[in-house]
């Protein structure tokens, strides 16, 4: 499928729970104020804000930010054909977006296997 090999070219998603602005803009190539952007258009996507209006993203968002920018930059959709990509995807469950987490966990695992051979 087009849009998971070009989100394979990404790097991979650590295993933490939060992550800041910056690490997601790396993640998912795509700058701050694009996401800051997306989080008005889009909403499926809800960092969590703290103090000083700070915005954590959890690997879920991640994985969301990833489908947005593969829908609009890869498939070519409109903000309004993505956005009605994903809210009809609401209510079932979405491929694509598994295909990428079970993509991720495999290269997780690959690495893992790498640091325990000898």
């Amino acid at each position: 499928m087009q849009d998971l090999d070009n989100n394979a070219e990404l790097p991979p998603i650590p295993g933490k729970i939060y992550f800041t602005i910056g690490e997601v803009s790396s993640l998912c190539a795509v700058k701050p104020h694009v996401l800051r952007y997306w989080e008005q258009e889009f909403l499926q996507l809800k960092p969590i804000k703290r103090r000083g209006n700070r915005r954590y993203y959890q690997r879920q968002d991640v994985l969301m930010i990833r489908q947005i920018r593969s829908l609009l930059y890869d498939q070519g959709f409109t903000i309004g054909g993505a956005k009605q990509r994903l809210s009809g995807e609401d209510h079932r469950k979405d491929s694509t977006q598994y295909k990428q987490l079970i993509h991720q966990m495999v290269s997780e695992l690959e690495d893992l296997l790498k640091g325990l051979k000898p």
